[in-house]
């Protein structure tokens, strides 16, 4: 079986009797909802059991999945019953590899070019017509199609569907072990993340979509010696309850050029002998799972699930606007002891949607979770810019590899805890060392124009790349002077308040279609959702317990990413910190 991953993080536990407890107060790096007892099966042998009692079955999943591991395991199990098993690969019938290169390519841009775009393709265009459609069933036998699209090969049969989170892939992919689609040679790692992200994610949660009234069973596919597996329709149960009430999704969490040591220092669990932590991805929901725990048994799988089958009870009015798209996404920027963000900028609207095929584009805020006192936030231009002159100056220091003063271009702002900067698209910007960064923003988060990183190297001894040609089609050189502390450095006021609480209003720009609250609470505070999803984060005191309306109570702790989803209707939060208590809120407009 498939063991090898390249990565400093431990894999999930597969049992709660291994996931360390923690205290109140300490943040978790592996939340889960239970399913009540009983609803999580563990193990190849009892997934087996169910599957002899079948004629046929489709074993689909994701990308990235051990294929030739699962059959093995399976087939071994079922053989020793005396059972004749008839197993079909898809990978046998996919097109060839050049068909496939060629099929992909308008949406993978040139090697070396960062970024793609979104493909409107789907799977089915990936398999040999011919082949797909040819009788690939015995009698006397189980036919078992397995691999990406199994359910294709074998329609209207019982499916399983292995899923795989999405930094396992990575890991796998890092390791050599995890290609992209039909893809047989080696691309290296920043390719083969381009077509993941452009490609084969957005083709395999289209199918996803489609085949989820097939599903019988759902396993997760994260640990290569064992699996975890439940019937769909306890998951859905599941879900559903979890878009009544409230949910944290797993982080994940990554190194990078200029990491810092807050989240290594202050976060349970993690690899303490990692070199640094840059982000960490708190609810980035493309990349992010939901866990679900039954009898001591854990369970992930894709946050895609939840929007697919609950969007409209999450989001609430907002479902009409984004689909099954979360749009608010909330991530960790970690520069304590460590380096300045590169300076950049994020795409247009328009650019986003004309180039990458993106509904919405990056619009940001800086939340300021904690800093070190001379803590600073690049933002906006000097006043006395000079477009010309700023991009001489950027394309020498990139010729010549030597350092420029950005300062006499970019301005530079003292950081607080607590300072909201604002960064709507096209705005010149960038982190200095030694702030905690809680970076809320629109969910897209790959598109970052970088126009001068300081003259280093990425953690593997190469220059980032830098994309000036795309930045000056996007900045907006009116953010300059006087206008960015008036219009890009949130001003906050307090806009309700009673005995022991109040809540304060931290307004965002224009162009951002999602605003900040912070509540601030001695006791407990009433909250009601409006018909709007609630993402929130408790910024200041150690834990809270959340309970809404519908009977649901757990804790949430200090810098904790949660959701409260519309179908909640109210919740309420109550202090369990001697001081004050601060939780960010950020909701669509």
């Amino acid at each position: 079986m498939m063991t090898c991953r390249k990565t400093t993080q431990s894999l999930m536990p597969a049992v709660t009797k291994d996931v360390k407890q923690l205290n109140a107060g300490k943040y978790d790096i592996y939340p889960f909802a239970s399913l009540g007892e009983g609803k999580i099966n563990n193990g190849y042998r009892s997934l087996a059991q169910w599957i002899k009692n079948q004629s046929a079955v489709a074993i689909d999943g994701y990308i990235g999945n051990d294929w030739n591991g699962v059959r093995s395991e399976l087939d071994e199990i079922l053989s020793k019953e005396g059972l004749a098993i008839n197993w079909i690969r898809t990978t046998d019938l996919l097109k060839t590899e050049s068909e496939i290169e060629q099929l992909v390519k308008p949406f993978i841009g040139e090697k070396g070019e960062v970024w793609g775009r979104r493909a409107s393709i789907s799977l089915e265009d990936f398999f040999d017509s011919e082949k797909l459609s040819k009788n690939h069933l015995k009698q006397n036998a189980i036919n078992i199609s397995i691999g990406v699209g199994a359910s294709l090969v074998n329609k209207d049969v019982p499916v399983i569907y292995i899923d795989l989170p999405k930094n396992e892939l990575q890991y796998r992919m890092r390791a050599e072990k995890a290609n992209n689609l039909g893809k047989q040679h080696r691309d290296d790692n920043q390719e083969t993340y381009k077509r993941f992200y452009f490609v084969d994610w957005v083709v395999l949660n289209e199918y996803k979509s489609k085949i989820l009234p097939s599903i019988d069973i759902i396993v997760d596919g994260q640990w290569t010696e064992n699996i975890s597996w439940a019937f769909f329709r306890n998951i859905r149960e599941g879900l559903h309850y979890l878009s009544q009430n409230a949910f944290r999704v797993r982080p994940w969490f990554e190194a990078g050029a200029w990491g810092g040591q807050w989240m290594k220092e202050n976060i349970n669990g993690l690899n303490k002998d990692e070199i640094n932590y840059a982000w960490s991805f708190e609810m980035i929901v493309p990349e992010n799972g939901l866990v679900f725990e039954s009898s001591g048994n854990l369970l992930e799988i894709a946050f895609d699930w939840l929007m697919m089958l609950q969007a409209k009870e999450v989001l609430g009015a907002d479902e009409s606007r984004f689909g099954i798209e979360f749009p608010i996404r909330f991530d960790f920027l970690d520069t304590f002891e460590g380096g300045n963000l590169s300076i950049q900028c994020h795409p247009r609207l328009k650019y986003i949607q004309d180039n990458f095929g993106e509904t919405i584009t990056q619009d940001e805020t800086y939340y300021i979770l904690d800093c070190k006192s001379d803590a600073k936030v690049y933002l906006g231009f000097q006043e006395t810019i000079d477009p010309a002159t700023f991009r001489k100056a950027l394309e020498e220091s990139v010729e010549k590899n030597e350092a420029i003063d950005i300062e006499k271009y970019v301005q530079k702002h003292d950081a607080h805890k607590h300072d909201l900067f604002l960064i709507p698209n096209g705005t010149i910007h960038s982190s200095g060392k030694n702030n905690l960064v809680l970076e809320i923003s629109a969910t897209p988060y790959i598109f970052t124009f970088k126009m001068y990183d300081w003259v280093r190297l990425d953690l593997n001894g190469k220059p980032r790349p830098i994309n000036i040609e795309h930045a000056f089609k996007n900045l907006d050189f009116s953010r300059k002077g006087k206008k960015v502390q008036e219009e890009l450095i949130s001003k906050e006021a307090v806009i309700e308040k009673g005995d022991d609480w109040q809540i304060v209003h931290q307004p965002t720009h224009s162009e951002h279609f999602y605003d900040v609250h912070r509540l601030e609470f001695s006791g407990s505070m009433e909250v009601e959702t409006n018909d709007k999803c609630h993402i929130l984060m408790l910024v200041e005191g150690s834990s809270i317990i959340v309970e809404t309306k519908n009977g649901f109570k757990t804790r949430y702790n200090y810098a904790e990413t949660f959701a409260v989803p519309a179908a909640a209707g109210s919740y309420k939060i109550t202090n369990e910190s001697g001081d004050k208590a601060k939780v960010v809120k950020a909701f669509v407009k």
